[in-house]
């Protein structure tokens, strides 16, 4: 499948689902620009892919600023599609959960969002066209004990994606978000022999997220959920 865009900046990247994302971009012709806190474990991938590889923490206006210009040189244009990876857990009961720590989870749930939402709408909206995808989960939709900040930073994320995905479809601008809702396979979530298919394989769900770029205007869709098959809903 070819895509339609032709470039696309990963925030947040590293070895899970952004990896799978940005080789199933990748392979429909999509030049990749890399983006984490610490490029340096990028290294592999962004050889792999041909993909330049920047240092950012998405929570810092700054930061974000200086990834976009990086970006924009690296393609010569600013970039077709952005995708928001990043987020911050942080566990504790309420009574007793380090609010500082919790601060920062919404900083890079929440607001890095914002931050990266509102300079690629910028870069967006006079051009017509463009598409920006927001990573969820679980919590985007369900708060659960001892994940308040967790549940805080990715209601308001979803909130961010369903507002802007308002205001800029009529612009052109295709704004989607995907709520993960299961464990994701890898080395923290390892697939039990007599439990198959009981993880997300993070393969399958970069399908998803081209499919959803691929998608005709007409009939464009702002949320999509993503769940093994025995995974209760």
């Amino acid at each position: 499948m070819k895509s339609k865009y032709k470039t696309a900046l990963i925030v947040g990247a590293g070895d899970g689902l952004s990896a799978s994302v940005a080789r199933a971009f990748a392979a429909a012709g999509m030049r990749i620009a890399l983006a984490a806190r610490t490029p340096g474990k990028l290294t592999a991938l962004a050889k792999e892919l041909d993909a330049c590889a920047i240092e950012c923490d998405a929570s810092d206006r700054a930061q974000v600023a200086k990834m976009f210009a990086q970006a924009d040189e690296f393609f010569g244009a600013p970039p077709e599609v952005v995708v928001y990876n990043p987020s911050f857990r942080v566990r504790g009961s309420i009574v007793d959960v380090d609010a500082d720590a919790v601060a920062k989870a919404l900083s890079v749930s929440a607001y890095g969002g914002f931050l990266v939402a509102q300079l690629a709408a910028q870069r967006m909206v006079p051009r017509g066209s463009g598409a920006i995808l927001f990573t969820g989960a679980s919590a985007s939709i369900k708060g659960y004990p001892l994940s308040a900040a967790f549940a805080m930073g990715k209601f308001a994320l979803r909130g961010l994606a369903q507002s802007i995905a308002r205001e800029l479809a009529p612009k052109g601008v295709h704004v989607a978000h995907f709520v993960i809702d299961g464990g994701i396979r890898g080395p923290r979530h390892v697939e039990l022999p007599d439990a198959p298919d009981s993880t997300l394989d993070p393969d399958a769900i970069a399908r998803n997220y081209l499919n959803v770029l691929q998608q005709d205007r007409s009939a464009w869709t702002w949320e999509i959920e993503l769940r093994p098959w025995v995974e209760k809903f």
